[in-house]
């Protein structure tokens, strides 16, 4: 039994003339009359069974495997110089274990392309592409590289509920839900309980999970279901304390990818660029000027818009800097728990971090004071009641802490310069799809 799954990757010269047992997906079917060849895929390519018609019915058999059934092939291995690895199995038996349906609704070894729609709606057949897979082996190098940064710098993975009473940011972007008679919503960030968790003594936390927000966007780089990588750190003293663990994390992934991911990289026809540290810091009020010499009219106090971020990072990459935080955005058009510049009330400590034209995270110092986050949570319309559970954290002593929340799903796009979100995530989910 161990053998039927043994990778065709580990056969080798110690094999040859041996019987083994290997299994995989029937990737072709060529009958040339007198032999047939199965090329069969793993996940590590293909390997190639040669069926011999000396032995008509397994011949028989073996002509008729529909593409990309699953298969499995006992037999002798035999060196050949002309297929992959340098080894082909000269089969003795071949066993359909799950056959698969024609027609199939999408190609997978065919250079044939299919629409987004019908790529999505049977998406375990088009993971069966390679370069599809090549994209979620660099995410997880990803996820892993964060993982692994913060945690030498003393972090502390956690999770947040998912299920809230209350938004962090207003009820605009919720999902509701039922919840044994009351009133739910999925989280659209961990925000609040993060913060939270600063006043426990776990100091310094992370966290990568999936967040939701009701956002009728139909874009590119928009879905309604992504994965979120925040991180708070308490005991700071600016905003800027905590601009080294986001570009620390950043880059290490970047670096971990361009190691480790090489093969995938190759698949994919990406060449991500190691970013120079620090990451260059850009006013808004900067920001603003750049974009007005651009032709792009923008008044004070304006948020950046999607063509006004593409137009800063166009700029900005023409300089070196594909990747930098733009910082002191004005107070009215942050959420409630984002601290005011004390020098000038109408700069906040807060900051995005752009990559190529887009936004990836969000972050900057929290308001810790308790006077102040409920004065601020009244002037935006909050129920001030509503948000209790979160403002008891900070009733009995709160340090000063800052964070961030960054797009794990857009990063990957922006990385591997994909056209479009949804390639990122394995079952992505936005206005119109719900399944699978």
């Amino acid at each position: 039994m161990a053998d039927l799954f043994r990778a065709f990757t580990s056969i080798g010269p110690a094999d040859h003339g041996k019987d083994v047992s290997l299994a995989g997906w029937a990737e072709d079917v060529r009958n040339l009359g007198g032999i047939a060849f199965l090329i069969v895929r793993q996940r590590a390519g293909t390997f190639q069974v040669t069926v011999k018609k000396s032995d008509a019915d397994l011949f028989a058999r073996a002509s008729k495997i529909v593409r990309e059934s699953v298969i499995a092939a006992r037999g002798t291995v035999q060196p050949n110089r002309q297929v992959r690895n340098g080894w082909e199995l000269v089969a003795k038996a071949v066993d359909v274990l799950g056959p698969a349906a024609a027609p199939l609704p999408l190609p997978v070894a065919d250079k044939v392309g299919a629409d987004m729609d019908t790529r999505f709606d049977n998406r375990p057949l088009d993971l069966r592409k390679p370069e599809r897979r090549a994209i979620f082996s660099i995410r997880a190098i990803v996820a892993s590289a964060f993982r692994e940064y913060l945690e030498r710098q003393g972090f502390v993975e956690v999770q947040t509920p998912k299920l809230a009473g209350a938004g962090a940011e207003g009820g605009a972007t919720l999902f509701r839900t039922d919840y044994f008679g009351r009133k739910a919503y999925l989280s659209q960030s961990p925000q609040l309980y993060k913060q939270m968790l600063m006043s426990t003594g776990l100091d310094r936390v992370f966290e990568i999970a999936p967040a939701f927000r009701a956002e009728p966007s139909d874009t590119v780089r928009h879905v309604t279901e992504f994965t979120s990588f925040d991180g708070e750190v308490a005991w700071i003293e600016r905003q800027e304390d905590v601009f080294a663990f986001l570009e620390g994390a950043v880059d290490h992934a970047i670096e971990r990818v361009r190691a480790a991911g090489k093969s995938d990289l190759e698949l994919l026809g990406a060449s991500p660029v190691r970013p120079k540290l620090p990451f260059k810091r850009v006013r808004y009020e900067e920001a603003l000027e750049i974009l007005r010499g651009q032709g792009k009219r923008l008044r004070d106090g304006d948020d950046l818009d999607t063509e006004s971020e593409k137009l800063l990072g166009q700029s900005l990459a023409k300089e070196g800097h594909e990747i930098y935080f733009l910082t002191g955005y004005p107070t009215s058009i942050k959420p409630f728990y984002v601290m005011a510049d004390p020098e000038d009330p109408d700069s906040s400590r807060s900051f995005d971090l752009e990559y190529k034209g887009d936004e990836m995270a969000s972050g900057g110092q929290r308001e810790h004071r308790y006077d102040v986050l409920v004065g601020r949570m009244k002037e935006q319309g909050l129920t001030v009641e509503n948000f209790d559970f979160y403002l008891k954290a900070f009733r009995y002593g709160m340090p000063p802490h800052g964070g961030w929340g960054f797009g794990v799903d857009r990063f990957v796009q922006k990385l591997l310069d994909l056209p479009n979100i949804r390639e990122a995530i394995l079952f992505p989910r936005d206005r119109t799809r719900l399944v699978p």
